[in-house]
Formats: structure tokens, C-alpha cells, sequence
């Protein structure tokens, strides 16, 4: 029987290392958009309109 606990703890210690390196990996691509992405002007009002013509 201790065979069988082995394998199962094996298998999950996969498991969470493969769903880690996922993680990680989907971490760094999001990171290195954001580097590479135009800056964002920071939030501010829209010029206000003129609308007197109309």
C-alpha cells in the first residue's frame, strides 16, 4: 500500500508544480505586455466642447 500513497503524492506535487509554472509563466507574459505597451495618458476630464454654434 505505501506504493500506491507514493504515486498519489508524486502525482499531485506534479500537479501543483505544473499548475505553478502555468501561473507563472501566464504572469510574466501579462508583465511583459504592459512593458511593451504604449503608456496610458493618466485619467483626466475630456476637453470640453463647443457647442455655442449649433
Amino acid at each position: 500500500m505505501t506504493r500506491t500513497s507514493e504515486d498519489d503524492r508524486k502525482a499531485k506535487k506534479t500537479g501543483r508544480l505544473a499548475a505553478a509554472l502555468r501561473e507563472n509563466l501566464r504572469r510574466r507574459k501579462a508583465q511583459e505586455r504592459s512593458r511593451h505597451a504604449p503608456q496610458a495618458p493618466e485619467s483626466r476630464s475630456p476637453a470640453p466642447r463647443n457647442d455655442k454654434g449649433r
